[in-house]
């Protein structure tokens, strides 16, 4: 949302300059420095409080697997500041962010034994589940040094994470049924620097890289229910909740060429 308000500010005034728009389109791969908390459980009752209880899962993680996507940078030059001064914004297609398993929740099962007997339940494996991602990013930047037909630029905005259609597809978690999965949004503050080389007239080249700092996600997945394939009495038990709280931080490379219009 705050990229589409921002967008749509910088062409209403390029209706009055238009000299001061400017695109440059490209791919950007994004690396998520992501470091999370153990996932916790909660909600543990009836056969399940036999093998596990509500808290967290010792040695257990998650991470977010690198994406790459084509991207335009849409900016405009402010008319101040000896015309130094830019508001960019990214447009592109939405990410589609594929969370992993890591650590003990990957390798070992979360509930293996009950009262001394085994579970059969398996280990998760890496594949947990999917989301698609709408990252509106919002920068001010200002070109620090002219060096030729190159000049050097560094800024900073505001950024967030707003996710849709998650879901789990770890087929552990979804063998019996399908459980709810929830992410919250996730605001973070922006850091970006670059550099862009004129080619000619008005056609530029970019190298551009931002970072995305304390952007903390809080996700949750409801109504696990799994297999429990080598205990006599019971087909499967509920599990609860699970949650997990991790910082995202991504990390996004962005090359690209255009032009000012």
């Amino acid at each position: 949302m705050k990229a589409a308000i921002a967008l749509a500010a910088m062409v209403a005034v390029a209706h009055a300059d238009p000299d001061r728009l400017y695109v440059r389109a490209g791919v950007v791969h994004v690396t998520w420095l992501s470091q999370s908390h153990e996932l916790a459980l909660s909600g543990v009752s009836g056969p399940a409080s036999l093998a596990i209880s509500d808290g967290p899962i010792a040695g257990s993680g998650t991470a977010i697997a690198p994406v790459t996507t084509p991207a335009v940078i849409v900016g405009y030059v402010l008319p101040v500041a000896g015309d130094r001064v830019a508001i960019e914004t990214v447009l592109g297609a939405p990410l589609h962010v594929r969370f992993r398993a890591t650590g003990r929740l990957a390798d070992t099962s979360i509930a293996p034994m009950a009262l001394g007997l085994p579970t059969g339940i398996p280990a998760l494996g890496a594949n947990l589940g999917e989301a698609d991602a709408a990252p509106p990013i919002v920068t001010a930047v200002y070109r620090l040094v002219d060096l030729g037909p190159a000049h050097a630029y560094a800024g900073g905005g505001l950024a967030a994470l707003i996710t849709y259609n998650a879901h789990a597809t770890n087929p552990v978690l979804t063998e019996v049924a399908q459980p709810t999965f929830h992410i919250d949004p996730a605001p973070g503050l922006v850091v970006q620097a670059g550099v862009e080389l004129r080619l000619w007239s008005r056609v530029a080249a970019r190298l551009d890289l931002k970072y995305v700092a304390l952007m903390k996600a809080h996700a949750a997945v409801d109504g696990i229910r799994v297999r429990t394939p080598a205990l006599p009495l019971f087909d499967t038990v509920d599990v609860g909740t699970a949650t997990l709280d991790m910082w995202i931080n991504p990390l996004a490379v962005q090359i690209g060429i255009g032009v000012e219009l």
